[in-house]
């Protein structure tokens, strides 16, 4: 029976990424994503109270993965952490693969609803935390000069959304990985002693 919701939900979330990406989230409705998924309205319901409900389960999905492929990328030094965490790149990319548009609506989204921007900005905080802790230890392990963390890890975001969104738009345009790899080392470079 787990097993079978389960099913059924997955079904749900990849029409919904379907219908969003190929005709946004306002113009897709409950009753499309439902005959897409070949469920019932009271499936749907029975999964997710809303289509914004939906929409940002789509959001956090995406970000469990960003997130456990960051807490793997850890190492016993943070420039190996930071260097390790470029490695990651491909499977972010190949989550976000047929996505952009889908990006684009989060995007999109959350400048016109206020849950929707505080789902998206919320993650953005949690790995500005994150980038600003890991500099300050790399601060106080001696591999890093004392420099402002919170900017440096506004760098490092800035680079990785950079990143993301060029290799969504171009996936063929460069080896994204050797490309985030080098630039971690640019900028490890500027921050080291």
């Amino acid at each position: 029976m787990q097993q079978r919701s389960e099913e059924t939900r997955t079904r749900i979330l990849d029409a919904a990424i379907k219908h969003f990406a190929i005709h946004g989230y306002n113009a897709t409705s409950v009753d499309e994503i439902c005959t897409e998924a070949g469920v019932s309205k009271g499936a749907f319901y029975h999964h997710f109270p809303t289509k914004q409900a939906i929409f940002l389960a789509l959001l956090e999905d995406w970000l469990k993965t960003i997130d456990m492929g960051m807490d793997a990328a850890h190492r016993e030094t943070v420039p190996a952490t930071l260097l390790n965490m470029t490695e990651m790149l491909p499977v972010i990319f190949a989550s976000a693969e047929h996505r952009l548009p889908m990006f684009l609506e989060f995007w999109l989204q959350a400048s016109r609803d206020e849950a929707v921007w505080q789902a998206t900005i919320a993650p953005y905080r949690h790995y500005q935390k994150h980038f600003t802790d890991l500099i300050r230890d790399g601060i106080a392990e001696g591999a890093f000069k004392p420099v402002d963390a919170q900017g440096a890890a506004r760098v490092i975001l800035s680079l990785a959304v950079g990143l993301l969104l060029q290799g969504v738009l171009d996936p063929q345009g460069a080896d994204w990985e050797k490309v985030a790899r080098e630039s971690m080392q640019i900028l490890m470079k500027g921050l080291s002693k």
